[in-house]
């Protein structure tokens, strides 16, 4: 269920990852990864989204390519909503924030694919794409 949408946060709103892969499977969004290439083939990714970094290693510039990237996957996918997804749900929130800026009807995915550490240190096990169960994929 997603949370409803409060226009001071920069974008559209925050919604669970549950309801992210609702939208991409009914068509209504268009997923986009914003994690690095690296984390996303050695962590894990989620088949069908689109990867656009929102910042590249090394050095985690800014990807100057990033709005052009998310208009051509909302373009083939005929819609302008957009969910974003990261690692644990904090640079979503920027990309999300500038995917606004650009005309987007742009939502962070909260929790991301892995979410916070738990006491342990280990992510996957508090929140996140991986912790409520959805598909994903390791190279």
């Amino acid at each position: 269920m997603s949370q409803a949408p409060t226009p001071d946060l920069g974008y559209a709103g925050d919604i669970t990852p549950k309801t992210a892969w609702e939208w991409m499977q009914s068509g209504a969004a268009v997923l986009v990864d914003v994690r690095t290439d690296a984390e996303r083939e050695w962590v894990g990714f989620v088949p069908g989204a689109v990867a656009a970094a929102w910042k590249q290693w090394p050095g985690m510039q800014v990807n100057a390519n990033f709005e052009a990237q998310v208009k051509a996957a909302c373009e083939a996918a005929g819609t302008q909503k957009v969910a974003l997804l990261c690692r644990s749900g904090v640079r979503s929130i920027a990309a999300a924030m500038a995917a606004s800026d650009a005309g987007f009807e742009a939502y962070n995915i909260l929790g991301g694919f892995e979410g916070d550490p738990d006491a342990s240190g280990h992510r996957g096990q508090l929140a996140g794409w991986k912790k409520d169960g959805l598909p994903w994929k390791q190279n």
